[in-house]
């Protein structure tokens, strides 16, 4: 695995997403609760960001259409995307969240 610094803790508000770049990934990195989750930032059914969603309940809600991603796993929970988003192992260390784009946890290519 080859994790990168995506951002410190302190940027990611608790219950919301935050847009970063790593590599020549766009990636969301959301926190719900006290759990961090790292997503592809593009939703596969509109291709706009799921950084400007809304993080409620394990989910990622899309702002264009409504669509709803699982954060764990990617699946979308809710019409009108039908296929899932790539998923990233992420790590923190001390104040400061790590993300691998180079593995994917759920198996999709990322967008």
């Amino acid at each position: 695995m080859s994790f990168e610094r995506a951002c410190a803790l302190a940027d990611v508000p608790k219950d919301e997403a935050l847009a970063v770049t790593i590599g020549e990934y766009d990636v969301a990195v959301a926190r719900d609760g006290d759990e961090f989750f790292a997503l592809q930032n593009q939703c596969s059914h509109a291709a706009v960001s799921l950084s400007e969603g809304e993080v409620e309940n394990g989910t990622v809600e899309c702002w264009l259409h409504g669509s709803c991603f699982e954060l764990r796993t990617g699946k979308p929970t809710h019409f009108p995307a039908t296929e899932p988003v790539a998923t990233f192992p992420v790590e923190v260390r001390g104040d400061e969240l790590y993300v691998d784009v180079t593995t994917t946890l759920n198996g999709v290519t990322p967008a």
